[in-house]
């Protein structure tokens, strides 16, 4: 949660520096794309890594080495030497470096807590990470970037360092793994990951689902910042609202994820949240107003964080306890691989259709996910939860 308070810093802030480096949509939108892009080279491997090593060791070792890049490229801007190159070599080594830890850590709760009570302890780590990443960090963006542009990124390595610290500080007895097979090989269980997400046909239809809305929303996301400076002409204060906007709608979503998805089953609820951030996304592209866009991005937040909560778990609980992180991995990396896609796209879009095209590609998109969610909605279940919420498990004292 720690390190999160530091990454919305960041990125909230490189787009903003990338604009003062380039009016070329195109360009800007290249420095999301590269963001992403890690998540289709080594997003697989990172999985099967997130198997085999220890998992609490690797992510304290990640975040360590993100720390100390993020801390070169703060000295870097404050003597002047940024450019669309560093910020994108940048982009692309931390994610690089993400694949490892976010499969590793999605891998490690189940070991933390009961597997009945994935759901809330999904949603209440979720919430707080939103909590210090988004609702506190991204309003501080104008006054930071206000004394020098090399602060947020200062004070996202010192989040880095000091996350790795405490995770390094946990004793957590990580799960049981059977000795591997004589010639098991890091390709083998890579396709062992990628065969177990296929034949499931619940995680088969919302990885499509999640597919068709990571190139939405990098459309939508690699354009913001000129949809809000340039079309709705909201400057850097109205980005800054849009962004904290969509924290505020985040932190309400962990709230409501649970209650929902006790109502209405996990799938139902997903395609609930994708019919409503397809409306957001539909007024964000046609009403030229900056009080409309706060409120479509404050939906397209809690129906963003309703989504994730409800995906991550029921990817827990429908994979085998040995292999959450190999099929954790090949969920993402086909999600996550429209991502980049999107960025790049968005910035076609902007260009040919103008500065809010990108938001309304995005919604078509979110239209097709509704659509491709049914095979899974078919197959819906009721959730029922232990009435504790979050029952913690397997932590040593």
């Amino acid at each position: 949660m720690v390190s999160r308070f530091g990454d919305a810093l960041r990125t909230a802030t490189l787009p903003l520096i990338a604009v003062g480096l380039s009016d070329d949509p195109f360009v800007i939108a290249s420095v999301t794309a590269c963001g992403y892009l890690p998540w289709l080279l080594f997003g697989l491997l990172g999985g099967a890594l997130a198997d085999r090593v220890d998992q609490r060791r690797a992510m304290w070792a990640v975040d360590t080495v993100r720390g100390g890049l993020v801390a070169c490229f703060a000295l870097a801007v404050g003597l002047g030497h940024a450019s669309i190159g560093l910020l994108v070599t940048l982009a692309f080594t931390l994610t690089t470096l993400q694949t490892l830890f976010d499969n590793a850590s999605t891998a490690l709760l189940p070991s933390l807590v009961d597997r009945a009570a994935l759901g809330s302890a999904n949603a209440r780590l979720m919430t707080g990470q939103q909590l210090a990443g988004g609702l506190l960090a991204s309003p501080l963006v104008p006054l930071l970037l206000t004394v020098g542009a090399a602060l947020p990124f200062a004070a996202d390595a010192t989040s880095y360092l000091l996350a790795a610290a405490l995770v390094a500080s946990l004793r957590v007895q990580g799960p049981e793994r059977a000795p591997r097979p004589s010639g098991s090989t890091l390709r083998k269980e890579v396709g062992e990951g990628l065969r177990a997400l296929w034949d499931d046909r619940v995680l088969r239809a919302i990885c499509t689902a999640t597919l068709l809305c990571n190139i939405g929303m990098g459309a939508l996301i690699g354009t913001l910042v000129l949809h809000v400076t340039r079309w709705l002409h909201a400057g850097n204060a109205g980005y800054a609202a849009a962004m904290t906007a969509y924290a505020a709608g985040s932190l309400c979503g962990g709230f409501v994820a649970q209650r929902l998805a006790r109502r209405f089953g996990r799938a139902r609820t997903l395609l609930l949240g994708g019919s409503v951030q397809t409306l957001a996304l539909v007024v964000m592209g046609t009403v030229r107003r900056l009080d409309a866009l706060v409120v479509a991005m404050l939906l397209l937040g809690l129906m963003n964080m309703v989504w994730n909560v409800n995906q991550v778990t029921l990817m827990q609980q429908r994979s085998p306890a040995a292999m959450v992180g190999r099929v954790s991995s090949a969920f993402r990396t086909a999600s996550t691989s429209g991502a980049p896609l999107g960025a790049l796209l968005g910035g076609a879009a902007a260009t040919v259709c103008g500065l809010n095209g990108p938001a309304l590609f995005a919604a078509v998109l979110f239209a097709f996910a509704v659509v491709s969610l049914i095979p899974a909605v078919q197959r819906d279940v009721s959730v029922v939860e232990p009435e504790d919420g979050v029952t913690s498990a397997h932590v040593q004292s």
